[in-house]
């Protein structure tokens, strides 16, 4: 379902603000440049400055692929960003790894999906490493597996920074969201308005992005959240519509964990 450029603009606004009130809270509540170091960590940074999109640049430790019941900011503390990742077959009443479109990767243990043709990519994180693969993913989810990280298959819609083919008819228009690389970092990236899918992938490719791995949007699906600064409270994007949603990627910042999680080499 359609969102109005109305709408779309009064998200980008919050989006903006929200921004913006999170820092002036951190600094009322502070009583010195000293205790605003200790206290609390940033831990998005919100780039609005792009054409078209909002790009989320997240600071994780790690990631997962949460499936059947969603992250909550008041819950799940630890999480930065969260939001819908793969593709849901039916609306069942019962959660069933199968009702998620390809083979999964969650907690560490790989489950079967079912058969996707739209999933012509995937996304993989373990050993602190992320990677993005295009057509041939299925022995790295088994390394996923091997190595207790998380893996899933979506449509991709750039690869190497060019477009490849996808499924989905460039002329479909929605507020898209993507996993993306831009600028050798891992991030989110939101239509700011209603877009055609087209106009969705030219402007991450002139954003910078080299991979892009379509996230499940759309009314009902768009649930998300993200969190500013550590300790912080979260804030919705988009609320969550009803309970057929299936799993989530989710970003956590779990402070002394060492280095920051990079690319692995293809």
């Amino acid at each position: 379902m359609k969102k109005s450029t109305k709408t779309a603009s009064i998200i980008v606004i919050l989006l903006s603000i929200m921004y913006l009130a999170g820092n002036r809270q951190t600094k009322e509540h502070s009583e010195s440049p000293v205790q605003l170091v200790r206290d609390t960590i940033s831990v998005m940074t919100i780039d609005t400055t792009k054409q078209g999109i909002i790009v989320f640049y997240p600071k994780f430790s790690r990631i997962d692929l949460v499936c059947e019941e969603m992250p909550t900011p008041i819950r799940d503390s630890n999480v930065v960003f969260c939001c819908e990742g793969v593709f849901t077959g039916g609306l069942l009443q019962e959660f069933s790894h199968s009702n998620i479109a390809g083979d999964h990767v969650s907690e560490g243990i790989r489950y079967k999906g079912y058969r996707s043709p739209r999933n012509n990519g995937a996304f993989v994180f373990y050993d602190r490493k992320w990677k993005f693969l295009h057509k041939f993913y299925d022995a790295e989810l088994d390394s996923a597996a091997l190595h207790g990280g998380m893996g899933f298959g979506q449509e991709m819609m750039i690869h190497e920074g060019t477009e490849v083919p996808h499924t989905r008819p460039a002329g479909s228009s929605n507020i898209f969201r993507a996993l993306c690389e831009i600028d050798g970092k891992l991030c989110l990236a939101n239509a700011n308005e209603v877009q055609s899918f087209g106009t969705f992938i030219k402007n991450l490719l002139d954003a910078g992005a080299t991979e892009a791995l379509y996230l499940d949007m759309g009314s009902g699906w768009n649930c998300s959240w993200v969190r500013t600064t550590m300790p912080g409270d979260g804030h919705y994007l988009f609320p969550k519509a009803y309970d057929y949603t299936t799993n989530w990627i989710t970003f956590y910042y779990e402070n002394g964990t060492g280095d920051t999680p990079t690319k692995q080499e293809q």
